[in-house]
């Protein structure tokens, strides 16, 4: 009785184990990356006014923004090329994001750069959140058109709406927040 109950153990034992180990085809979903960035948007006087989270999707870069202490309206917000963001005037953060040396703006014919964004709307009480899927930019640190290429990237608020065409950067004023996406 011990030796038949051992061999019948054995046999579902055997059975579990080989249905565990079944192979599942691979699918794009499976692959795709999960991993969360995190990024901190400080004033000119490097005081965090919110964040940013940024994470790998199947068409692109979902980037989820959240600020507070900003003038009501809306505020040109761009990714721009260099991962600096020194204080007061963010100038260091250089130019839009454009590895393709496309023209500024979703309404150009020649645009738009990779790192053009939908305006970031505040509301009466200072505050703006935000979600967006930006196309044509990864996070994979490989690829031509990656947010975290050597020296990394950075978001930039600006002061005033972005007008969506006016090369290079929409008319849309002073830099007032920045942060580095690594």
């Amino acid at each position: 009785m011990k030796k038949s109950l051992s061999i019948w153990l054995t046999a579902v034992l055997t059975l579990f184990c080989a249905a565990c180990n079944e192979d599942k085809p691979v699918t794009k979903e499976s692959t795709t990356k999960t991993e969360m960035i995190h990024v901190d948007l400080m004033n000119a006087k490097s005081e965090k006014i919110g964040m940013a989270m940024l994470s790998e999707v199947e068409n692109g870069v979902k980037l989820n923004v959240e600020v507070s202490n900003l003038t009501p309206g809306k505020h040109g917000f761009h990714i721009h090329e260099n991962g600096n963001c020194t204080a007061p005037d963010f100038k260091s953060a250089g130019g839009h994001f454009n590895p393709d040396m496309k023209k500024h703006g979703s309404e150009s014919s020649h645009g738009p750069h990779a790192g053009d964004l939908p305006n970031l709307e505040v509301s009466k009480e200072g505050k703006g959140k935000a979600e967006f899927i930006v196309k044509n930019v990864s996070l994979d640190p490989g690829q031509k058109n990656s947010l975290r290429k050597d020296g990394g990237t950075a978001l930039v608020i600006h002061e005033s709406a972005d007008d969506y065409r006016t090369d290079p950067s929409g008319n849309s004023g002073s830099r007032i927040a920045c942060g580095v996406i690594k």
